[in-house]
C-alpha cells in the first residue's frame, strides 16, 4: 500500500509517499481503507518536532531521539471497513466509519481497535467531512469537560477559527455559554456563524487589557501564557491551554497556593463516548467541522505547508479517494 512517511524531523519536504506493507488486523481490531484524513497542527508539530522547550527531552524519548519512531503521521480518518480481526463484532466489512486513533492515517489502510474512538459515519456525509470531525471536536469536548463548562458561563476562545477553536466555539454555544472569540477580522463572520456572541480582532485589541472577565479562557493555539491570560479571568476562573507554553506549569503550580484560579494544560485521550456524541451532533446539524482546504494524497507536502502557514481556517483534509461519498 501507499503511505506518507517521514524518516527525519524537518520541513514538509521530509515527507515521501512510498510503498509499505499493508497492516493486518489483530484480535479486536478492524482494518480501515482510508478515504480521507486530516493533516492537523499536531501532525505538523511532530513532523517538525516543534515541541515547547520544557517538553522536548521527554518528547524525544516518546517520539524518537534521532528520527521519528512512528514515521506515518495522521490520527483522524474516515473510510470503509476492509477486514475484521478475530472477535471484532461492532462493524461489518463495508461499513463507513470515522474516528481518531494513534498514528498511521496518512496511508491507504490502518488498523484500529474497535473499542477505541471509531464509529459509523452519519448518512449522506462525505468522507472528507467526517474525517474533519475528530481532531477539533474531541480536543474541545475533552477540555470543556475538564474545565466544567456550564450554561451561563462567560468563555473566551483564542484561535477561534482554527480546527480546535471552531469546534470549541460551537460546543460552548451549544452548552449555553456566552462565547467571545479571538481571531483575525477576516474570520469574524465565520466564528459568529458558528455561535460566537462577540468577536475580538487580536490585531487591534488585547483582551488581557480590557475590563471583561471570563469564567473560562481556552487558548487553542498557544498564543498567551497563563500568567498573561489569568488577568482576564474571574477570581475562580479557569485557563485552558491546548499547547502549554514556557512557564505555564510553574505559574499554574504557584496559582494553587495564592488564588482559586486554575490552569488546565496538555492533551486528553480520545474516547468512544466523545466520538459518538460528535457524530450525533453532526447528524443533527448541531456541529459542523470547518474545512479550510482539501488536498489529494499526493499533495500532502502542500497540505503540511498550509498548516505551517498558521492561517488555515478549521481543518486541512487529505482526499485519499477523491469525490467518493456515502449516499443517503
Amino acid at each position: 500500500m501507499k503511505a506518507a512517511v517521514h524518516n527525519a524531523y524537518g520541513a514538509p519536504e521530509v515527507i515521501k509517499i512510498i510503498d509499505v506493507d499493508r497492516p493486518e488486523p489483530k484480535a479486536g481490531e478492524v482494518l480501515v481503507k482510508i478515504h480521507a484524513a486530516t493533516v492537523s497542527s499536531g501532525d505538523a508539530r511532530l513532523r517538525a518536532f516543534d515541541i515547547p522547550k520544557p517538553y522536548r527531552l521527554i518528547g524525544r524519548l516518546i517520539f524518537g531521539i534521532t528520527r521519528p519512531r512512528k514515521p506515518v503521521l495522521g490520527y483522524d480518518f474516515a473510510g470503509t471497513v476492509a477486514a475484521l480481526g478475530a472477535g471484532a463484532t461492532r462493524f461489518k466489512v463495508g461499513d463507513a466509519v470515522f474516528g481518531s486513533h494513534g498514528f498511521g492515517s496518512h496511508a491507504e489502510y490502518k488498523c484500529v481497535p474497535e473499542k477505541k474512538a471509531i464509529t459509523h459515519m452519519p448518512e449522506g456525509m462525505r468522507f472528507e467531512e467526517a474525517a474533519a470531525i475528530p481532531f477539533g471536536g474531541l480536543t474541545a469536548r475533552s477540555f470543556w469537560r475538564q474545565g466544567k463548562l456550564e450554561a451561563g458561563h462567560k468563555v473566551l476562545v483564542i484561535g477561534a477559527s482554527g480546527a480546535v477553536g471552531s469546534a470549541a466555539v460551537q460546543l460552548a454555544h451549544n452548552a449555553g455559554a456566552h462565547v467571545t472569540a479571538v481571531c483575525s477580522a477576516a474570520n469574524a463572520e465565520l466564528v459568529s456563524r458558528l455561535g460566537a456572541d462577540h468577536v475580538i480582532d487580536y490585531n487591534s485589541e488585547d483582551f488581557t487589557k480590557g475590563s471583561d472577565r471570563y469564567d473560562i479562557i481556552f487558548d487553542t493555539v498557544g498564543a498567551v501564557s497563563f500568567a498573561e491570560g489569568r488577568k482576564a479571568l474571574t477570581p475562580d476562573g479557569v485557563f485552558m491551554a491546548a499547547i502549554a507554553g514556557k512557564g505555564d506549569t510553574g505559574a499554574g503550580f504557584k496559582a494553587k497556593f495564592n488564588s482559586k484560579q486554575r490552569l488546565i494544560a496538555g492533551s486528553y485521550p480520545e474516547t468512544l463516548e466523545d466520538i459518538e456524541a460528535l457524530r450525533d451532533m453532526a447528524a443533527a446539524g448541531d456541529y459542523v467541522a470547518v474545512i479550510d482546504h482539501e488536498y489529494r494524497f499526493d499533495q500532502i507536502v502542500e497540505a503540511h505547508h498550509r498548516v505551517d502557514s498558521k492561517r488555515k481556517r478549521g481543518n486541512v483534509v487529505l482526499s485519499m479517494i477523491p469525490k467518493l461519498a456515502i449516499a443517503a
